[in-house]
């Protein structure tokens, strides 16, 4: 499992994301490259000779890993997996300490804390608890400050400024009016400076405990909106693909954000290998691409709008230069629920066009890694399951329409679990041909479903992660 990240063009978008009310893009792209050491404890939490081994579900928020593949990478950015990329160190190489921890969000999220993050977001009202998640919505028609948190650790957020009218013969002439419920358009104006723009971000990191993190505020949305991405220091450690992500408008306030309300606490400690070891077990596993060194892929599926590619079969695979490596967590699936796990953090030179980029590689010893489980063939009528970036729905709040990254190999179904406080959507793929080879290139899907009751004030839920899925 590897990963990439450009730092022009976030990771994990937010709030169409992960990865989202409007376009946020979160990541960690700009890790520290120190060799900074995490406590060298003496195995374990509970003081055991040894830890139990680790389990990585193959499911990465940051690409990252020991064993297997993951997803992670953006769309159009390389993939360290893909077996076409060779990586070399331009200069030494870090060997870090002997041991880190793995570090874990725990625990159910407090309606205090959720009050506290919502006092420094300026939301009105006390939180409510419906089902799985934490709320504080506007009443009545729906237009102001909205907030949902989910109840079990790591408590992931979404913010945003929701416009519930008008509607139908109320618009004003000549103006189209959004359906119930979806966020504000951007008003416009001149975007705040990237110092105004952390110090409206401040108070909110410092409710959510990340006072400290490493801050970004040069990215700026529909000209209007400057983001401020915010990665924090976890156990003396830089992390990746933990980000907070907030959206602060022309007018100095936040006007949309995401991120994780609970603070990973320390778990148990593993040998970690050198980033030199490490950058060897990522070019092995970059080796062993799907289509393989040299390889040739036939043309994707007839009436797929994607860009003509030339193959070249005798190519060969392009070498990327790391021009620095720092210990850091990356956020991994452990045993189905997220965690920060040691991972060497390398900084990849830029190709022609391209921008740097980050490339993570687990650093957890190999013989403390539990071996990859064997997959279960998924039933043949549901595919396999897809993580859903955001939704949508039209006036009446029948039409639920889902987004997310998919590929112009495979065809994909969404359908809906209804019930009083909630919608679980679950989106599968299939290969639209599993006999034919076909070029591996990313799009964005959507995907319609027609609810039984209108989705009012039920939250949308990704069957496949378990998370409430933000709105667009």
């Amino acid at each position: 499992m590897s990963g990439t990240e450009n730092p022009r063009r976030k990771r994990t978008p937010l709030l169409v994301a992960s990865v989202t009310a409007g376009v946020l893009l979160v990541g960690g792209g700009g890790a520290y490259f120190a060799t900074t050491a995490s406590d060298g404890g003496d195995g374990t939490r509970s003081g055991a000779a040894t830890p139990p081994r680790l389990h990585l579900d193959g499911k990465s928020d940051s690409g990252s890993g020991g064993v297997g593949d993951g997803p992670g990478i953006a769309p159009g950015e390389p993939d360290p997996n893909d077996g076409g990329a060779v990586y070399t160190a331009k200069g030494p190489l870090p060997q870090g300490p002997s041991s880190a921890a793995v570090h874990r969000p725990e625990g159910r999220v407090t309606s205090a804390e959720v009050a506290r993050l919502a006092k420094a977001l300026g939301i009105p009202g006390a939180p409510r608890l419906e089902g799985a998640v934490w709320k504080i919505a506007p009443e009545k028609d729906g237009s102001g400050l909205r907030l949902d948190v989910s109840a079990e650790a790591p408590g992931s957020w979404t913010f945003s400024r929701q416009d519930g009218g008008p509607a139908g013969d109320a618009c004003l002439k000549g103006r189209a009016c959004p359906p119930p419920g979806e966020p504000k358009p951007p008003r416009g104006g001149a975007p705040v400076s990237e110092a105004a723009a952390k110090a409206a971000a401040a108070p909110v990191l410092k409710a959510i405990g990340q006072g400290d993190a490493k801050l970004d505020a040069t990215q700026v949305m529909n000209g209007s909106v400057r983001v401020v991405n915010a990665d924090p220091v976890v156990g003396g450690l830089p992390t990746y693909g933990w980000s907070t992500g907030i959206q602060v408008g022309p007018d100095g306030a936040p006007v949309a954000g995401s991120g994780q309300l609970k603070e990973p606490v320390k778990s148990h400690t593993y040998p970690v290998i050198g980033a030199e070891k490490a950058l060897e077990e990522l070019n092995k596993a970059s080796a062993g691409g799907p289509i393989g060194i040299g390889g040739c892929a036939t043309a994707p599926p007839a009436g797929a709008d994607v860009p003509t590619v030339t193959c070249e079969p005798d190519a060969r695979p392009r070498e990327l230069a790391v021009t620095g490596a720092a210990l850091g967590l990356a956020s991994e699936f452990v045993d189905g629920k997220r965690a920060l796990v040691p991972s060497w953090l390398f900084r990849v030179e830029a190709e022609a066009g391209a921008e740097p980029h980050t490339v993570v590689r687990t650093a957890v010893a190999p013989e403390h890694l539990a071996p990859p489980a064997k997959p279960s063939p998924a039933p043949s009528d549901e595919g396999t399951p897809r993580q859903i970036g955001s939704y949508r729905t039209d006036a009446d709040g029948r039409k639920l329409s889902v987004t997310f990254w998919g590929g112009v190999c495979s065809t994909y179904t969404a359908t809906a679990q209804e019930s009083p406080g909630k919608v679980t959507v679950r989106v599968s793929e299939k290969p639209a041909d599993p006999d034919r080879a076909c070029i591996a290139i990313a799009v964005e899907v959507t995907r319609t479903v027609t609810l039984d009751q209108p989705l009012g004030s039920r939250t949308v839920v990704d069957a496949a992660s378990g998370e409430p899925v933000p709105r667009k």
